[in-house]
């Protein structure tokens, strides 16, 4: 049976399938501070192996979201999720530097055709802002779960656990993906089949998913050594769990706020500030040797995103109805999220933590130049207005 997007079944497949595709945003701290300290990786390997992951989600967006019209969502979702289990079981049993390489590679490829087909069925619902306004709030909800619980696991059991965590994330969204997963509204299947020459996408509309990327690889760079930069700066394991935890309880609120404010705020401007910010608490982040400062700064980093992005995706489902733009996201996330730990790890590796915050203001930089083409255009067409 299916179930509509809008019905609660629908709904609890929807988030959940969310929130096990976007586990990197929630666990990267977790997950390079793991391969670092358990698996006695340098930074650039740690962040190289996390960098690999999110290669292959954004690989998986960028083979799958052109033709998400053309398959019933359900199936690769469920697919999707059932192989990333299958990698992280195995991750779990390896410790070699290549066995982790490939079995990353593999697990981010799946988890991202899931992610691919979920925005993508996302993107197609009666109101995509307010959707994925709810997506955020229930990541929000999972990430202090998740890093309430796995710290615990993983000082108790060791770094194996994190990716045993990971399997039985992947295996419970594609257990309820099997069950639950909606189809897509029947009122716009027109969009889906009517014209097969379906339009290309504006240079506006590329500048848009460029800058979102470039959004997410400014947040990966900062947040992949959150953890470590604590840890370096003498706060403590305790402290700096404490901090993690604060982290996840502030991911609650960015999103239903983005949703509940739909109606007041423009998501063009909301894009063109947003980064301003993150430029602001990526060097505060980096550059401070105060315990409140750095907590603060981390979690206004991953407020400024995920209430930014619900906007931008918002924004884009409308300025691109076939569903094909957000069916994107996860290779807009994640090309920049991919490059972000890497990068980060070769800038600590070879300069300092201080490094991180310079290069992610370079990078709001260019954002603020993409995101602002955008908002000229659409200001002047009168196209966007409230999303």
């Amino acid at each position: 049976m299916m179930h509509k997007i809008e019905s609660k079944r629908g709904m609890l497949a929807l988030m959940t399938s969310h929130c096990a595709g976007m586990v990197d945003l929630v666990a990267l701290p977790i997950w390079i501070g793991t391969l670092i300290a358990n698996y006695h990786f340098g930074f650039q390997q740690a962040g190289g192996l996390v960098t690999l992951f999110l290669l292959g989600a954004m690989l998986a967006s960028l083979i799958f979201a052109p033709i998400f019209n053309r398959f019933n969502p359900k199936w690769p979702v469920f697919i999707g999720f059932l192989s990333a289990c299958c990698a992280f079981y195995l991750a779990s049993k390896n410790t070699h530097f290549s066995v982790l390489a490939i079995l990353h590679l593999v697990g981010g490829f799946s988890a991202g055709l899931a992610l691919s087909f979920t925005h993508g069925t996302m993107g197609r619902s009666i109101n995509p802002h307010r959707i994925f306004g709810f997506a955020g709030l229930a990541l929000g909800i999972f990430a202090i779960l998740f890093l309430a619980g796995s710290l615990n696991l993983i000082r108790n059991f060791g770094g194996s656990t994190l990716f045993l965590i990971l399997a039985s994330i992947m295996a419970v969204a594609a257990f309820i993906a099997f069950l639950f997963y909606p189809q897509v509204n029947k009122k716009q299947d027109n969009i889906q089949f009517e014209a097969y020459h379906r339009p290309k996408f504006s240079k506006y509309i590329w500048c848009c998913i460029f800058g979102i990327s470039l959004l997410a690889m400014t947040n990966s760079m900062n947040i992949s050594f959150y953890e470590r930069i604590g840890i370096a700066r003498g706060f403590g394991e305790s402290s700096v769990a404490l901090t993690l935890i604060i982290y996840g309880i502030v991911s609650i609120f960015p999103a239903p706020i983005a949703a509940f404010t739909q109606k007041y705020l423009n998501p063009l401007a909301v894009i063109c500030i947003g980064p301003i910010f993150q430029a602001i608490f990526s060097l505060v982040l980096t550059h401070s040797h105060n315990y409140f400062l750095y907590t603060v700064a981390g979690s206004c980093m991953v407020f400024t995103i995920l209430f930014t992005h619900t906007y931008a995706f918002g924004l884009l489902a409308r300025l691109e109805p076939t569903g094909r733009a957000v069916a994107g996201t996860p290779a807009m996330l994640m090309f920049g999220a991919a490059l972000g730990p890497i990068l980060a790890g070769t800038l600590v590796q070879y300069i300092s933590f201080e490094a991180i915050g310079i290069m992610g203001c370079i990078l709001v930089v260019v954002q603020l130049i993409l995101f602002n083409i955008v908002r000229a255009y659409y200001t002047n067409h009168g196209i966007a207005q409230n999303a």
